[in-house]
């Protein structure tokens, strides 16, 4: 039985990685942190969850529970995600990370953690977002180049990143396919007199309002025609359940770094 411990368990994708655990054969809850001063430590994480009583409690050091766990899953934010990074090194426990808006050192950290310890590291954990991905990929190779290509996003208004890591990794896929550099080639929300749009640029819009879960389309729009690759999730269950199904999939891994197209043999 893997055993698996879930940062941020307080808040509303926390609660759903505990409740796909509940739902998923061959892993159980091993441990589970909230913020500190959280009103939550020491609350029994079923009852916090909604879900019967999982004689887990609620922690605001996973440092203290390094035993209790194998894989951790997390949600969080950078800042935090990184400290569980350390954790994680500490005690050789792989780990799950599905937190977005880090900077390029932290990404480079990430990398050099994975050395040590296995981790996958991807910005959005469905398996429909991963999927897209591959067609993306496709679909670039085969009208890309002549077609103006748009990223437009939404989310819900407490989203803190934008574009969303969803968004930035299809314009990485993308930009690849096309043998171009996102970081040249990316555009983030246009306003006034822009002149001409440039034929090799990749667009990003960003939308936050409401309780959106996640919205995301790429459009190809040439001359006489448009495709668009559109993918809309209406519950963070995906999510949840495509972590869980990573941790599994991690855990005869000892190193190294991976996503979700590893996870999903794409």
């Amino acid at each position: 039985m893997l055993k698996i411990a879930v940062a941020g368990i307080a808040g509303r994708m926390g609660k759903t990685i505990v409740e796909a655990i509940s739902k998923t054969e061959g892993v159980t809850l091993g441990a589970a942190s909230v913020r500190h001063n959280s009103p939550s430590i020491e609350e029994e994480v079923g009852s916090l969850c909604g879900l019967p009583p999982m004689g887990v409690y609620a922690v605001d050091d996973l440092g203290e529970t390094l035993e209790d766990f194998e894989v951790l899953i997390d949600f969080t934010s950078p800042a935090a995600t990184m400290k569980h990074l350390e954790f994680c090194l500490s005690g050789k426990k792989k780990i799950i990370i599905g937190t977005t808006g880090f900077s390029d050192e932290q990404k480079a950290s990430i990398a050099e953690a994975s050395k040590q310890i296995s981790i996958v590291f991807a910005p959005n954990m469905s398996v429909g977002v991963n999927l897209c991905l591959k067609l993306l990929e496709q679909a670039a190779k085969v009208i890309g180049e002549d077609s103006d290509v748009e990223i437009i996003e939404a989310h819900h208004r407490h989203k803190k990143d934008a574009p969303s890591g969803t968004a930035l990794k299809m314009g990485e896929v993308v930009a690849d396919a096309l043998g171009r550099d996102l970081d040249d080639v990316a555009v983030y929300g246009r306003e006034g007199n822009i002149g001409e749009r440039d034929g090799l640029t990749i667009g990003f819009e960003s939308i936050r309002a409401g309780d959106i879960v996640g919205d995301h389309t790429v459009m190809f729009a040439g001359e006489g025609e448009r495709v668009e690759i559109t993918h809309k999730s209406s519950s963070r269950m995906n999510y949840a359940t495509g972590s869980v199904r990573a941790a599994l999939w991690l855990q005869d891994k000892e190193s190294g770094l991976y996503d979700m197209q590893d996870v999903l043999s794409l």
